[in-house]
């Protein structure tokens, strides 16, 4: 019996910068919500892949100046 190949890892798009904004309730570096980062070990690859797609929209629910404090280095 042959062992099945590794899965291949989750694609995720968080950059290990986990700072939840308070006004939109969107983490300020991956702009999902807690509940998405909470189940998305558990997610199809479908929902993960509908949640991806929308990531960009959502930046422009922060205020610019939240963001600006992780983008000036």
């Amino acid at each position: 019996m042959e062992a099945a190949p590794p899965a291949s890892p989750i694609a995720s798009p968080c950059i290990k910068l986990c700072i939840v904004d308070g006004e939109s309730g969107l983490c300020l570096g991956c702009f999902r919500s807690l509940a998405e980062v909470g189940r998305w070990g558990q997610m199809s690859d479908a929902e993960r892949a509908e949640i991806m797609g929308g990531l960009a929209g959502r930046q422009v629910r922060i205020r610019p100046e939240k963001l600006a404090m992780f983008n000036s280095g």
